[in-house]
């Protein structure tokens, strides 16, 4: 299975000093709007998304369809075929992609220990 471009989202309380921070340990703004309260930062391959008032929980995240530089791969999983595996080894998804569309979608799973996990295609 390919989950495509991997990063860790954190919710920070306050954006600005999560980003000189995060600058501090030499990464750099990646994507991302500050005046909407999130950020993707990068340091080489390691990508730290940072997101104010957007979600409760830490969460790791898969983009299907990038590699690690945000650029589309030639082949890869779609989302929904990555849902539909993980629903045929009965896991217990917490919110769902449309499977009858295509294109953007997403989905949300916990891992045994309640980590939250986005699979989230942007093509």
């Amino acid at each position: 299975m390919k989950l495509g471009a991997f990063s860790i989202s954190l919710s920070v309380k306050d954006i600005k000093a999560s980003k000189v921070f995060y600058e501090t340990l030499g990464f750099s703004v990646f994507g991302g709007d500050l005046e909407q309260n999130y950020l993707i930062m990068k340091n080489e391959s390691s990508i730290v998304g940072l997101f104010q008032g957007m979600f409760e929980n830490n969460m790791l995240t898969f983009n299907p369809g990038w590699d690690q530089e945000a650029k589309t791969l030639k082949t890869f999983d779609d989302v929904r075929d990555i849902q539909k595996h993980l629903k045929s080894k009965n896991i217990k998804l917490e919110n769902e992609a449309d499977d009858t569309t295509s294109g953007p979608a997403s989905f949300v799973v916990l891992d045994p220990d309640g980590n939250v996990i986005l699979v989230d295609q942007h093509l």
